[in-house]
């Protein structure tokens, strides 16, 4: 049986781990948590017993759920308890809660006319979208497209784009986003010959 003082003793590797994940320094961290950077290395090395104090502003700073940092065992409740996010008019739902690699998300974009920016954006990584429900019009330079449900679109978001709902319905996509340009549909290479 795993008793509260094993649960914390590995809250440090974990944090460890998230934080190098990431590339923070621990002076990053402290900035972006009003922790020390001795706080931050004393739990890390577990010389620190963490409190809830000190976890919630690192779960934040992770956005992952605090669960993940104490690593709470499952209760056997088999539902999935999203939070939605509201982002420059638009609904975003992470469905991954792991740092790096390919990310997932259910995207809600508001009717057209219902706070679409029509600014294009740019940014590194590489994007794949599935549309699940309504019409969506995507701008690829200076390229637009209009896709109905069961369609899907990959770009490059080097390239300077805008996804919005196409019509008076909102419009729901399925989106996998790799921040480092992994790309989420790969073609297998053809067979070398015989």
């Amino acid at each position: 049986m795993t008793t509260s003082e094993d649960v914390l003793a590995g809250v440090g590797p974990r944090l460890q781990a998230l934080r190098r994940a990431r590339g923070l320094s621990l002076a990053a961290l402290a900035a972006e948590t009003s922790l020390t950077a001795s706080t931050l290395s004393r739990l890390e090395n577990g010389k620190l017993r963490p409190t809830l104090e000190q976890l919630l502003p690192l779960a934040r700073a992770y956005g992952v759920p605090l669960d993940d940092l104490v690593a709470a065992p499952p209760t056997g409740d088999p539902r999935i308890h999203l939070r939605p996010v509201r982002r420059a008019g638009f609904t975003v739902v992470p469905l991954t809660r792991r740092p790096g690699g390919i990310q997932a998300y259910k995207v809600i974009y508001p009717p057209a006319g219902g706070g679409n920016t029509t600014t294009l954006q740019t940014h590194d990584g590489y994007e794949w979208f599935y549309v699940l429900n309504g019409n969506v019009r995507l701008v690829l330079g200076d390229q637009e497209y209009r896709l109905g449900p069961g369609e899907a679109a990959e770009f490059d978001t080097r390239t300077p784009h805008q996804i919005s709902s196409a019509d008076t319905q909102p419009a729901e996509l399925l989106t996998l986003f790799g921040a480092q340009g992994e790309r989420a549909h790969l073609t297998p290479s053809p067979p070398p010959p015989s």
